[in-house]
């Protein structure tokens, strides 16, 4: 297998490997996250408002994301991002107390999850559907995706620095743990370096941007049944699922962090999957039959009480669970007209980032009142019912590529 479809440009390649850099940076953060701010005197409960209020920041920039493209491209604000990615690092080491770290999560780009729920992705995502012929898109979107799982991987592993750091060196744990937030910064930094790469088009030759005109109504659909895949997500964010068995099993955060490069590992693995499973039995089938099943492991959790039923059923979800992501980017960007995409990548990512910022302050809330894994189950439920009101409401709306092939005369 090619590492780029042919007809991918070199923006396609530079986004890719900027995603690359900034998931390495998300694996850590997300699993170090629950345990920098239990260390700085915080509970469960402040613990999901930092989570909240981050997604509600990434959403409020997101929301000018179709402006901005249409007005600067794509470099200019790729490279604004990745500024504010290493201001949020910085943020995070200097400050101590709750009212500060709220500051810095709303306006910063720190992402609480292991997908990607930053102001990045509507650009990034507008960037690739133009840099790659239709045929390839979905396996571009893809490889975007593995590209992220892979180095998201990589990432959580350097989660357990901070008891590397404490049994082997006599550092605290709070030290190391603030070193990371400054390497997240460093990363930041990278990234900028990768996107200062892009080929911006001059502007007679950039593709006409437009507000969303004939598509509107299927982008307002898909957006509304993302709102509630987006919001049970959000209650199982990786920070809030490290919580979770941070309390449940009394786990370390080392030992977290190895599971989570697990389900890293299979989540690639599911979104290699998904290109040829989608070219077979087309994009929303996809989307559906195979988020149905990772949806009944995660039903299937809280009921668990042995930690490692817990990690194989964690691990089987994420083989799965993961297959909707570039089907669903792809699908997006293929029943809108290339004039509406950034448009239509704002309008479903917006919702969605201010969906899944309820999640983790309910769950927060959730874990300090019970130790039953209440948010896993109320997850399970809602994507179950997303994934049937898709395929009801999306099966017979098809992508270029799925049209009849239509004879001649």
């Amino acid at each position: 297998m090619r590492l780029f479809p042919r007809t991918a440009d070199a923006n396609a390649r530079r986004v890719v490997i900027g995603r690359s850099l900034r998931a390495a940076a998300d694996g850590f953060i997300s699993i170090i996250l629950p345990a920098y701010l239990l260390a700085l005197g915080l509970d469960a409960f402040e613990v999901g408002v930092v989570g909240t209020v981050t997604l509600l920041g990434s959403a409020s920039l997101t929301l000018l994301v179709g402006f901005v493209i249409g007005r600067f491209g794509h470099r200019g604000p790729l490279l604004a991002a990745a500024a504010l990615m290493a201001l949020t690092g910085f943020g995070f080491a200097a400050f101590h107390t709750l009212w500060p770290l709220l500051v810095v999560a709303f306006v910063g780009t720190l992402n609480p999850s292991n997908g990607d729920v930053s102001v990045f992705l509507p650009i990034e995502q507008s960037l690739l559907a133009q840099s790659v012929a239709d045929r390839d898109r979905t396996a571009l979107f893809a490889r975007y995706g593995v590209a992220g799982s892979l180095m998201g991987a990589a990432g959580t592993l350097l989660a357990a620095v901070p008891d590397l750091a404490a049994e082997s060196f006599g550092m605290t744990a709070l030290g190391a743990m603030q070193g990371l937030f400054v390497l997240y910064a460093a990363i930041g930094l990278g990234a900028a370096w990768i996107y200062r790469g892009i080929d911006e088009p001059v502007h007679h030759e950039r593709p006409k941007i437009e507000p969303l005109g004939p598509s509107r109504g299927i982008v307002y659909r898909l957006a509304a049944l993302f709102c509630i895949d987006a919001f049970a997500g959000g209650l199982l964010v990786q920070s809030l699922l490290a919580l979770w068995l941070f309390q449940t099993f009394g786990i370390s955060v080392a030992a977290a962090a190895s599971i989570f490069f697990w389900t890293s590992i299979l989540s690639a693995l599911s979104l290699l999957a998904a290109v040829p499973i989608a070219r077979r039995i087309g994009l929303v089938n996809t989307m559906v039959f195979t988020h149905l099943p990772s949806n009944f492991c995660l039903l299937a959790i809280p009921f668990v009480p042995d930690l490692g039923v817990v990690i194989a059923l964690l691990l089987l979800r994420s083989l799965l669970s993961q297959m909707d992501v570039p089907t669903r980017n792809s699908y997006v960007m293929a029943v809108v007209t290339p004039p509406e995409r950034p448009a239509a990548a704002s309008v479903t990512s917006v919702p969605r980032s201010l969906a899944s910022a309820i999640g983790p302050v309910i769950a927060g809330w959730l874990f300090t009142v019970s130790a039953f894994g209440w948010p896993l189950l109320l997850a399970g439920l809602l994507k179950s019912g997303y994934d049937v009101a898709l395929l009801l409401m999306f099966s017979h709306v098809r992508p270029p590529e799925e049209q009849p092939a239509r004879t001649p005369g």
